[in-house]
């Protein structure tokens, strides 16, 4: 069984001082890449030193070391957006230079660790899986045909209205599709079936 992704419920932050540079990690939920950079672009202090960054969305990732020692900043930001088993976020560390080198190793814990620390800190929520199906139904079956799939956490997209009944778009979690066609036929008395929409 793959682990279960998480992803955060709102934008959080995270500061330190470490021989005396002060680091600040934000972190932000995002579901594309251009929102990620969007992100980057309007939190970074161009007064600071260094903005470093990372995001993963899926199999999508990027970081960057902003003027540091390449692999000091932007790939231990990633290894901790992994590490914590988060994903669909962008992580960005501004550090203000307090005049003591920390040197490769002190760079990458630094980044790292703040980075790890502000997303230990957040409130987070599972990715679920979703699929979309689509159900034509007579009228007479859709109050109860909406309230048992509500029941598995399908939220209705829209409603199309015909002469003969209604035509349902949901989404519902990938993992109870089944029971939702079960569901579907047994209100229908067998006269419904789910379809899968792209």
């Amino acid at each position: 069984m793959s682990p279960i992704w998480h992803s955060l419920v709102a934008a959080c932050r995270h500061s330190e001082d470490i021989r005396k540079s002060r680091f600040l990690a934000q972190a932000m939920p995002v579901g594309t890449s251009q929102q990620a950079l969007a992100y980057v672009q309007e939190a970074s202090d161009p007064s600071a030193t260094h903005n470093c960054w990372a995001y993963r969305i899926g199999q999508d990732y990027r970081f960057n070391d902003d003027g540091e020692p390449g692999g000091t900043a932007g790939r231990p930001i990633l290894q901790a957006i992994e590490g914590q088993g988060i994903d669909r976020v962008v992580v960005l560390v501004t550090r203000w230079y307090g005049g003591i080198k920390l040197g490769a190793g002190g760079l990458a814990r630094a980044y790292g660790g703040t980075a790890a620390e502000c997303l230990r800190l957040a409130e987070r929520a599972p990715i679920v899986a979703m699929a979309r199906l689509g159900v034509r139904c007579e009228f007479g079956n859709l109050p109860r045909m909406k309230a048992r799939l509500k029941d598995l956490g399908a939220e209705i997209e829209q409603e199309h209205f015909g002469t003969d009944g209604v035509t349902l778009h949901m989404r519902l979690p990938e993992d109870r599709l089944s029971e939702a066609r079960m569901r579907i036929v047994d209100i229908s008395r067998g006269r419904s079936e789910a379809y899968p929409l792209e």
